[in-house]
């Protein structure tokens, strides 16, 4: 909470000094500040909960991760699927630069909302009619980005459930469009729009398609308590002259994308294993070293403070550290809370709700 407080603190404070000087510098500096905050979570899925990350892919695409400008495109079924992008972003050096096209919601999120704002990450409603212009102009932002850059996206928009899948194969069929059995229909519009404005950045498109061994349901209140989860990430390159300019031949290329991903789940389910050679990328030991050191820089003055409340007899001070904690502690489920299947995701589709907003 206090790294999430000093992070913050120091990319407000480079936003006001640096932008308007050098926006280049202020953009390898937070690159640097975004790895320390973001490294936090990647070392709860890598050490303390020492979750496997298996790649299903070719040599001749490792090859190249880390060393251009990507589009990722990722499967949103499981609540530390985030995670596991930001895991393979991690192993191969472009944490920090990493984006995302987010939803709006969370820049309601205590901390995290804000610094995201900092780090040029591109919001949007979900509502194209109010997203267009914040959308394109986010994105042609980061055309000069200086560092290697992966824009993680979720093109089905929510994540996965059975309500929402059902909705959303209610839409493919009025539409003439092929149901998939393990993914929701993509909305091609932020897919399109991405790729329009960063073309000439990025040379390539990963799909990334994520499952876990045995039928495993992973959460973040399970990596938190520790707990060992086995992900499998098939993953192919496309590059981007091999992809439609067009709009709409574009978006069939999508939706054909989405039916090869749902063929690969399909595999996955029946034989536990993505087809194609494997590659165990080694966890890097920088994760686990930035936590020790902010540990100690932050955590050591914070239990030296509560050992000097706890022996003050202050009925005050007692009372004033406890309900701190209660807020921290709240604070910190609100974090959890946004990542839980049941409680995120659009009304996408679905009517009813949207008579109700």
């Amino acid at each position: 909470m206090a790294l999430l407080l000093l992070m913050g603190f120091v990319f407000v404070l480079c936003t006001c000094i640096l932008w308007p000087i050098n926006k280049q510098l202020y953009r390898r500096i937070n690159c640097r500040l975004s790895y320390s905050l973001w490294s936090q979570l990647v070392m709860l899925l890598e050490w303390w909960s020492g979750t496997e990350c298996t790649l299903y892919t070719d040599q001749a695409t490792v090859d190249k991760f880390g060393k251009e400008h990507v589009i990722v495109i990722l499967n949103h079924n499981f609540e530390i699927d985030f995670l596991c992008g930001w895991t393979m972003c991690e192993r191969f050096g472009v944490l920090g630069s990493s984006k995302v096209l987010a939803k709006h919601e969370l820049l309601k999120v205590p901390l995290i909302g804000w610094t995201w704002y900092f780090l040029e990450i591109v919001f949007c409603k979900r509502k194209w009619e109010e997203d267009r212009k914040t959308v394109f102009k986010g994105l042609s932002r980061l055309k000069d980005y200086p560092e290697y850059m992966w824009f993680l996206l979720y093109c089905e928009g929510t994540r996965f459930t059975e309500q929402k899948h059902q909705i959303s194969m209610q839409v493919a069929e009025s539409k003439g469009l092929p149901k998939l059995k393990y993914h929701l229909l993509p909305r091609t519009k932020g897919f399109t729009t991405t790729l329009q404005c960063l073309k000439g950045t990025v040379t390539a498109v990963y799909d990334v398609t994520l499952n876990f061994k045995d039928n495993q349901t992973p959460t973040l209140l399970g990596i938190v308590n520790g707990k060992k989860y086995k992900a499998d990430m098939s993953v192919r390159r496309f590059p981007v002259e091999d992809i439609p300019d067009d709009e709409k031949e574009c978006a069939s290329w999508l939706h054909k994308l989405y039916q090869e991903k749902d063929a690969l789940q399909e595999l996955y389910n029946k034989e536990g294993k993505f087809p194609g050679p494997t590659v165990i990328p080694s966890r890097r030991p920088w994760t686990l070293l930035n936590f020790l050191f902010w540990a100690t820089l932050l955590l050591s003055p914070l239990i030296n403070f509560a050992c000097g409340v706890a022996v003050s007899g202050s009925p005050l001070l007692i009372i004033g550290f406890i309900i701190f904690l209660i807020i921290a502690s709240i604070a910190i489920r609100r974090l959890i809370g946004v990542t839980e299947v049941k409680k995120t995701g659009s009304s996408y589709g679905n009517q009813e709700a949207k008579k109700q907003n």
